[in-house]
């Protein structure tokens, strides 16, 4: 398996509190840790943990944090070779809070805003050599459906993690093989006007909808909603969760699964990456995530 990741690269800035402050309020945070992420990074990451080739494709900045997070992706065997690093930019920074379970986030793109068409061109060949292209929305939208349309005419599969979510034209949702949004993300994208099972019967084995601890739900191609329940965990940091849900989903399609296989596997691994802290190092091995399916059956 071949895969290709086109997206961010931040460095997360992590702080834990007892609860997440209100509107003008100050209160003592608990400690802080400076973690690699970016949804791109992470589920490049969540891919090559899980045994697949990957390559990274996107921008840092000239500075420490994009140098240390390019050898991070290589110490877990990302390739790297053709992430762009931008003079005078500074790398991506995710500001994330974690309390109470539950985590909020803030992105400044920084470098991350340079992955410009320009850059998908000089890319393109080494993009085609690919079995599936993975992308998020934390990188230029206008640079994610130039990819997309290069990918459908290129009969490339892509996975789309509208991530946060954005406007999205029905001429790209066409374009792009699986359409990932959890439930807040697919009411953005579809309003919240119709239920949710007629807008995925409306997609069938294309949009996939994360539902946290209600597991994840889709439509099969004869037309049944298939449920995937959550596996029960114990919560440490749920940051990273729907990057490793992702991560593995496109790998267990690209290696031919089906759709129920595919997304029980990938579950079980967002499952267990939630039970350590930090998005990348939460992520479970192949291995790990084999002795938790052999357990549940």
């Amino acid at each position: 398996m071949k895969l290709a990741v086109v997206g961010s690269i931040n460095m997360d800035m992590i702080v834990t509190a007892e609860r997440v402050p209100a509107k003008g309020e100050t209160i003592p945070g608990d400690s802080i840790s400076y973690i690699p992420g970016g949804k791109g990074a992470n589920q490049a990451v969540a891919m090559a943990k899980l045994g697949a080739e990957v390559e990274m494709f996107g921008c840092v900045g000239d500075d420490g944090n994009g140098l240390q997070l390019l050898q991070n992706l290589e110490d877990a065997g990302v390739r790297t070779d053709h992430v762009k690093i931008e003079d005078d930019v500074p790398t991506g920074v995710a500001m994330i809070a974690v309390a109470e379970n539950d985590n909020t986030i803030l992105v400044v793109p920084g470098a991350n805003g340079k992955t410009d068409r320009a850059y998908v061109d000089s890319v393109k060949p080494l993009l085609e050599k690919y079995d599936m292209v993975v992308l998020q929305h934390e990188i230029p939208l206008d640079t994610v459906r130039y990819v997309i349309e290069f990918c459908a005419r290129s009969q490339i599969p892509v996975v789309l993690n509208p991530a946060p979510a954005a406007e999205i034209p029905e001429d790209i949702i066409e374009k792009v093989t699986y359409l990932t949004p959890n439930e807040h993300e697919a009411a953005a994208i579809f309003g919240s006007d119709r239920p949710l099972e007629d807008i995925l019967r409306q997609y069938p084995e294309k949009l996939i909808v994360t539902q946290g601890a209600r597991g994840v739900i889709t439509c099969l191609k004869s037309g049944e909603i298939l449920t995937v329940p959550a596996r029960t965990a114990k919560i440490v940091d749920t940051t990273g969760a729907g990057d490793t849900l992702n991560g593995a989903f496109a790998v267990r399609r690209a290696a031919g699964d089906e759709m129920e296989q595919a997304l029980v596997y990938a579950n079980t691994a967002a499952s267990l990456s939630i039970e350590k802290f930090g998005a990348q190092g939460g992520m479970p091995f192949a291995e790990d995530v084999e002795r938790e399916l052999n357990k549940q059956k």
